[in-house]
C-alpha cells in the first residue's frame, strides 16, 4: 500500500507555495528542492537522495510551470505515487481551473487546504474523484469572500441549523439510493449532451532506407456528460480485422495494454471486447486509454506486408546531404498524402465503409461530409524540424518551395512551417535547400593530416581562410620577406583540399529530420464508434422522452512524431 508521507508544490522560481506534510518526518522543502536541483538533468520521475534528512525517495511530477515532488523514507508503490501527484494537478484545474497557474493556488489556498486533506488521509490515498470531493468541499462564492474579507462568517462552517441542514441532505441522498463515487448526486442539465473524443498520438522512427524502426499510436478516449440523473451509458468500438460474427476479435488485436476509468464492467469487457458499459462521472474525463502497435509484421518475420498492413502516414519526410561542390549543400523534402485509407472517396454515400487499415468511416450519422470529419479528414499545423550539430555556425540560402523556414540558434534547429489552409488539396512534395556553414577555422584545418605544408602555412598566416589563396599568399610574403611569392605556374589549392572540405563539411551535416502534424478525422489504429445507447431501463432520473445529443470526434496528433534517420557515410 502506497503511503503519501508530504507534498510539495513549487512554482517557476522555485518557491514552495503549497506545503503538505501527512505523516512522518520527511526533509524540509528548502532542502528537498535544492538536493534535487543539484541532480543533472534530465531528472527521472523517481530519485533516491540518499543527502537528505533523512535519505529518501522523491517522486516529481512537471505540469506548466509547477513542479510537484513527494518524499518517501520507506519503501512504496512508486505507481501509486505518481499517479496520485497527476491526480492532484487534474483535481486542482477542475476545481480552480485550466490552466493550472501558482497564483490560482495562492488565491485559493482555503479550497486548496480542503482538497489535500479529503484526497489523503493519514498518509492514505483516499478520496481522488473530482464529483465525490464537491459534495464534501466548500468552495466559496462572490459573496463569501466579501463577507470574510470585512470579518463577517463567509463559507465557512457554523455551529447553527446549517450544519443539520447538511447532515439532514446527506442523509437523503444515501437513502434515495447508492452512491457512486464518481458521480454527484442530483446532477440536473437543461441541455442533454454525451460526446466522445478519440486523440492518438503518433510516433514513428524511420530508418535512412525508409524501414520503420518503430511505429506506435497512443490513445485515449475523453468522454464528456452533461446529462441528468445516473445514466447507464453502452459504448461500442470496432477496429480493422473484426468479422461480422466476432467483430471483438479487431478491437482485441488493435487495443493493447487497455487501462479503464473504474466507472468501466469490466466484465462485460471480458466477455464481450469493446463494449464498455457504465455510469459516467458529470463532466469530462477519460474513459479509456490504450496503445497500438503499427508495424506490418514482426521484426522476424521478412515477409512483405499485405496491403491492408501497409503503414500510412498523412506527411513522411527525407533528406539528401553533402551537396553542392563543397559538400554543405542538404535538402529536405516534405510529402504530405491526403488519400486516408478508409475514407470515402468524394462519389461514396455518406454511410458507406471501407475495410482497409487505419479506417475513418463514421460510426453512426454525426454531421456530414465537413472538413474535419470523419468523411473528410484534413491535415494541419505540419512542422519540419531539423536539428543541427553543434559544430554548425550558421545556417544560410534557406530555400523553401512552400512556406516558411528559419534557423533558431538557440535551439540548433531548422523549422519549417508548411501552410496547409486547403486540408483537402495539400498533396505533393516541398522541397527545402540550404546552406551549412562551419567554425571560423573549419577551412583552415581542412587539409589537416593530408597536406603538412598547407597546415605549417595555415599556422603561419592567421589570415588564410578569410581570404582567397593568391590574396593571403601576398599578404604573408609581405610579412616575411623570406618567402619568394608565388609563381604563376603554381596550382592551388592541391587536389587533396577540396575532398578534405568535403569531408570536414560531412560531419555538419543534420542526421535526422522530424515532422509535426495532426489530422481531424482519422485515426491511426483504425479504431472508431459503433454506436453509443443509453440504457433507458438502468438509468434513473433520465426524464421521459429525454434523447441526448451525441457527438464524435478523432484526432490524431505527432509533435516531432515522424522522424527520419539519415546516413551521411
Amino acid at each position: 500500500m502506497a503511503l503519501i508521507e508530504a507534498l510539495y508544490i513549487y512554482d517557476d522560481h522555485n518557491n514552495c507555495i503549497v506545503e503538505q506534510t501527512y505523516r512522518s518526518r520527511p526533509p524540509p522543502a528548502k532542502q528537498l528542492i535544492n538536493l534535487f536541483l543539484a541532480q543533472p538533468a534530465p531528472r527521472p520521475s523517481v530519485l533516491f537522495l540518499h543527502d537528505a534528512t533523512p535519505p529518501s525517495t522523491v517522486f516529481s511530477a512537471y505540469h506548466s510551470t509547477l513542479l510537484l515532488l513527494s518524499p518517501s523514507s520507506a519503501d512504496t508503490d512508486p505507481l501509486a505515487v505518481l499517479e496520485f501527484l497527476h491526480r492532484v494537478v487534474d483535481v486542482f484545474e477542475d476545481f480552480l481551473g485550466a490552466p493550472l497557474l501558482p497564483h490560482k493556488i495562492e488565491n485559493n489556498y482555503d479550497v486548496v487546504a480542503q482538497l489535500l486533506g479529503e484526497m489523503c488521509d493519514g498518509g492514505t490515498i483516499y478520496n481522488t474523484e473530482p464529483n465525490a470531493l464537491r459534495e464534501v468541499v466548500e468552495m466559496p462564492g462572490l459573496m463569501g469572500r466579501l463577507f470574510t474579507n470585512v470579518g463577517l462568517p463567509g463559507s465557512a462552517p457554523s455551529i447553527g441549523s446549517s450544519n443539520n441542514l447538511k447532515v439532514n441532505l446527506a442523509k437523503s441522498n444515501l437513502n434515495s439510493g447508492p452512491s457512486i463515487p464518481w458521480r454527484r448526486a442530483n446532477v440536473r442539465h437543461t441541455s442533454n449532451e454525451l460526446y466522445v473524443d478519440i486523440v492518438e498520438t503518433l510516433s514513428v522512427i524511420l530508418a535512412p532506407s525508409g524501414r520503420p524502426l518503430s511505429a506506435i499510436s497512443s490513445g485515449s478516449v475523453a468522454f464528456t456528460s452533461k446529462i441528468s440523473g445516473v445514466p447507464d451509458l453502452l459504448l461500442v468500438l470496432s477496429a480493422p480485422g473484426g468479422s461480422s460474427i466476432n467483430r471483438g476479435s479487431g478491437i482485441m488485436q488493435t487495443m493493447q495494454l487497455p487501462v479503464f476509468h473504474p466507472c468501466i464492467r469490466l466484465s462485460r469487457w471480458r466477455e464481450r471486447p469493446g463494449e464498455l458499459s457504465f455510469v459516467p462521472p458529470d463532466g469530462r474525463f477519460i474513459l479509456a486509454g490504450y496503445e497500438v502497435d503499427l508495424l506490418p509484421n514482426s521484426a522476424d518475420n521478412d515477409l512483405p506486408p499485405s496491403q491492408a498492413e501497409k503503414l500510412f502516414l498523412p506527411a513522411g519526410v527525407d533528406m539528401r546531404t553533402s551537396l553542392g561542390p563543397a559538400g554543405n549543400e542538404f535538402e529536405a523534402r516534405l510529402t504530405l498524402n491526403t488519400k486516408f485509407p478508409g475514407a470515402p472517396a468524394p462519389s461514396a454515400r455518406p454511410g458507406m465503409r471501407q475495410g482497409l487499415s487505419g479506417t475513418s468511416t463514421p460510426s453512426f450519422g454525426f454531421g456530414g461530409s465537413t472538413a474535419g470529419s470523419s468523411n473528410s479528414p484534413i491535415i494541419e499545423a505540419v512542422v519540419v524540424r531539423i536539428p543541427i550539430p553543434p559544430g554548425v555556425r550558421n545556417v544560410t540560402d534557406l530555400r523553401p518551395s512552400r512556406g516558411d523556414a528559419n534557423f533558431i540558434s538557440w535551439e540548433r534547429c531548422i523549422e519549417w512551417r508548411i501552410p496547409t489552409k486547403d486540408g483537402a488539396s495539400v498533396d505533393g512534395i516541398a522541397t527545402l535547400y540550404g546552406s551549412v556553414v562551419g567554425q571560423l577555422d573549419s577551412a583552415a584545418h581542412a587539409g589537416e593530416n593530408g597536406n603538412a605544408e598547407s597546415t605549417a602555412q595555415t599556422k603561419a598566416n592567421p589570415l588564410l581562410g578569410y581570404y582567397d589563396d593568391d590574396s593571403a599568399a601576398a599578404i604573408d610574403s609581405y610579412q616575411d620577406t623570406s618567402i619568394p611569392p608565388p609563381s604563376k605556374a603554381v596550382v592551388d589549392p592541391t587536389p587533396v583540399a577540396k575532398p578534405k572540405k568535403i569531408e570536414v563539411n560531412k560531419a555538419l551535416m543534420p542526421t535526422s529530420v522530424a515532422v509535426s502534424f495532426s489530422v481531424k478525422g482519422w485515426l491511426p489504429s483504425g479504431i472508431k464508434v459503433e454506436s453509443l445507447v443509453v440504457d433507458v431501463q438502468k438509468s434513473r432520473g433520465l426524464g421521459d422522452g429525454v434523447k441526448p445529443y451525441k457527438g464524435v470526434k478523432y484526432l490524431t496528433v505527432s509533435k516531432n512524431g515522424v522522424e527520419r534517420r539519415i546516413s551521411n557515410v
